[in-house]
C-alpha cells in the first residue's frame, strides 16, 4: 500500500471509529485538540495524520494500536458492499477498491447503497416475471404506456374516492330534499322507499325469486319501470337495496356521473364502479341524514353499535356513512374503512386517514380487522403503529349472516375502522393508555412491502429487503430478512470445525 492509499486508510478508519461511537466530529475535534477542519482533512484522506495524534484519538475511541495499525493493510470493505462486488450493474460502475473503501468508512451510506440496489434488484425481477407472463403485444404497450400493471378498476375507484374525500355534497342535498318532500322519520322503513319509487319516479316494486337459483337480489330495469327483489331479503338489507336504487335514478335524472369524474378513466369499467358506490352513498344519505346523525354521533361518541339500533340499519352501514362526514362546517373524525373475509381478503377499503393500502390485495395480519374473527362476538379494539411511526387506534366488529342457520352458506365479514391514535378520546371505544409505544402492536402495509426486520406472523418475504438466507441461522419466523450482523456465518462455522 502506497502512502497516499495509507493516509486514506487510516483516516477512513478513524472515521468509521468515530462514527460508531456515536461521537460528532466537533466533539471528538475538541478532544484532540485540532480544529474541526483539521480532522475533517484527516478523516477524508487529504492530511497526514501524526503519530501522536493517531495514538490520542486512539485512546479517545478505546482502541487497541497494535491491532488498529495491524489492520491496516487488510483493506475490509464493508461486508454488505462486499456481497455486491459481483453484480454485473456495479461491475458496469467500475468502481476500485480505494472507492469502497472510502464508501466503507461511512457505515450509514454504505447500508443505504446496498439497500437501495437490493430493492432495485428485486423490484426488477418482480418486473421482469410480470413481463414474460404476457404477450408481446401486451408487453409492447406496457412498457410504452408507463402504466401500473396491477392497477384494477377498484384501485381507481378507490383513489376517486379519497380523492373527493368521500363526500359528494350534491348528493347530501339531493337525499335532504327527498327526505323533506316524502316526511321522511328518522327510522326509514321499506313501505316507505317502495312509495317513494312509485311516487316520484314510477317504478313498480316486485318480489320474486331469480330463475335458475341465480343469486341476483335486486334488478331495476328502466324500460319496464319495474324494480325486481329477492323475497328473501330481510328488513334491514331490503331498505338498502331500495335506497340504493333510487340513488341510481337520481344520479341518472340529475346526469352526476360525468360531473364529478370530470374526465377519462384508465379502466372503461370505472365509471359503473363509480356510480355503483354513489348510489350506496346515496342510499346512506337517505337512511342516515347528516345533520341528524352528525348530531348522534357526537352525543354517542362513535358507538356504532348504538347508532345502528337508533337508525334501524346494520353495522356495516353506519361503518360506512361515518366516513362521509367530511363537511367543512360538521367535519367529524377521519377514518380507514375495511372490510375483510376470514380468509382475508378485502373486498370493500376507504382511506381517509393516509393509511396505504397495498395495491393488488394482501393485508398485514396484525390488523384489528383479521383479529375480529378470533373473537366473533367481541369487539376487538387495539392501537397499531406502522414502520414508519404513524399510530392508529383501530377497532372492528365481525358481522354474520347465516343462510339456512349455516354459516358456512351465508356471509361472515369482518367490519373494520381506524383513526389516528390522537382521536381514540373522541370514541365510546377508546382504550386507555399510558405508553403509546409499549401498547401499539407493530403493523404493517402487507408483507410483500413490510420494512419490519421482525415479525413473527410474516407469511412472505418483503421486497424491500434481499433475502438473504443462512440455513445455521433461524428466526422466529422463515420469511423475516435476515440482516448481515444476525447472520454471523463465520463464527458459527468457525465454532463448529473445533
Amino acid at each position: 500500500m502506497n502512502e497516499t492509499a495509507l493516509n486514506a486508510n487510516v483516516g477512513h478508519r478513524l472515521r468509521a471509529l468515530r462514527l460508531s461511537k456515536g461521537v460528532k466530529q466537533a466533539d471528538a475535534a475538541r478532544e484532540l485538540g485540532v480544529s474541526p477542519a483539521y480532522l475533517n482533512l484527516i478523516e477524508k484522506g487529504k492530511r497526514v495524520t501524526p503519530f501522536p495524534l493517531l495514538w490520542k484519538a486512539l485512546r479517545l475511541f478505546q482502541v487497541d494500536p497494535e491491532k488498529f495499525m495491524g489492520e491496516l493493510g487488510e483493506g475490509r470493505v464493508d461486508e454488505g458492499l462486499a456481497r455486491l462486488l459481483d453484480e454485473p450493474l456495479l461491475k458496469t460502475l467500475d468502481l476500485d477498491q480505494e472507492s469502497l473503501q472510502s464508501l466503507s468508512a461511512e457505515p450509514k451510506l454504505a447500508g443505504t447503497v446496498a439497500a437501495l440496489f437490493n430493492l432495485y434488484k428485486n423490484t426488477r425481477t418482480q418486473l421482469e416475471n410480470v413481463m414474460t407472463q404476457l404477450s408481446a403485444g401486451e408487453r409492447t404497450r406496457a412498457q410504452g404506456a408507463h402504466t401500473q400493471l396491477d392497477y384494477s378498476p377498484f384501485d381507481e375507484v378507490s383513489d376517486f374516492l379519497q380523492t373527493q374525500r368521500n363526500f359528494f355534497p350534491e348528493l347530501e342535498a339531493e337525499a335532504e330534499a327527498m327526505r323533506q318532500d316524502f316526511a321522511l322519520g328518522r327510522q326509514v322503513i321499506s313501505s316507505q322507499l317502495e312509495h317513494l319509487l312509485q311516487k316520484r319516479f314510477g317504478y313498480q316494486v316486485v318480489y320474486q325469486d331469480s330463475p335458475s337459483g341465480s343469486s341476483v337480489v335486486r334488478r331495476l330495469d328502466p324500460e319496464k319501470k319495474t324494480l325486481t327483489l329477492s323475497p328473501s331479503l330481510t328488513e334491514q338489507p331490503l331498505k338498502f337495496q331500495l335506497a340504493a336504487s333510487l340513488g341510481l335514478l337520481v344520479i341518472d335524472k340529475v346526469r352526476l356521473l360525468d360531473r364529478v369524474i370530470g374526465g377519462a378513466t384508465r379502466h372503461t369499467e370505472t365509471p359503473r364502479l363509480i356510480k355503483v358506490n354513489l348510489a350506496n352513498y346515496f342510499a346512506g344519505a337517505l337512511m342516515l341524514p347528516y345533520g341528524d346523525f352528525f348530531k348522534e354521533v357526537q352525543r354517542t361518541r362513535y358507538d356504532l353499535e348504538l347508532l345502528s339500533s337508533i337508525y334501524g340499519t346494520t353495522y356495516e352501514t353506519v361503518a360506512h356513512r361515518v366516513c362521509n362526514l367530511a363537511d367543512p362546517k360538521r367535519r367529524g373524525v377521519p377514518f380507514h374503512f375495511l372490510r375483510a373475509d376470514i380468509a382475508g381478503n378485502i373486498s370493500k377499503r376507504y382511506s381517509g386517514t393516509g393509511l396505504k393500502f397495498a395495491s393488488g390485495g394482501g393485508s398485514c395480519g396484525k390488523w384489528a380487522v383479521h383479529l375480529a374473527f378470533l373473537n366473533p362476538s367481541q369487539l376487538t379494539r387495539q392501537y397499531s403503529v406502522m414502520p414508519d411511526g404513524t399510530t392508529y387506534f383501530c377497532f372492528a366488529r365481525v358481522q354474520l349472516q347465516p343462510v339456512e342457520g349455516s354459516i358456512v352458506r351465508g356471509t361472515a365479514y369482518s367490519i373494520g375502522l381506524g383513526t389516528h391514535a390522537e382521536n381514540a378520546k373522541h370514541l365510546a371505544y377508546g382504550l386507555p393508555t399510558n405508553d403509546l409505544k409499549r401498547d401499539a402492536v407493530p403493523t404493517g402495509i402487507s408483507c410483500r412491502f413490510c420494512e419490519r426486520t421482525d415479525c413473527n406472523q410474516r407469511s412472505a418475504a418483503s421486497y424491500r429487503f434481499a433475502f438473504a438466507f443462512d440455513e445455521y441461522t433461524k428466526k422466529d419466523c422463515f420469511f423475516s430478512p435476515l440482516l448481515t450482523h444476525e447472520a454471523a456465518k463465520e463464527p458459527a462455522r468457525s465454532a463448529r470445525k473445533k
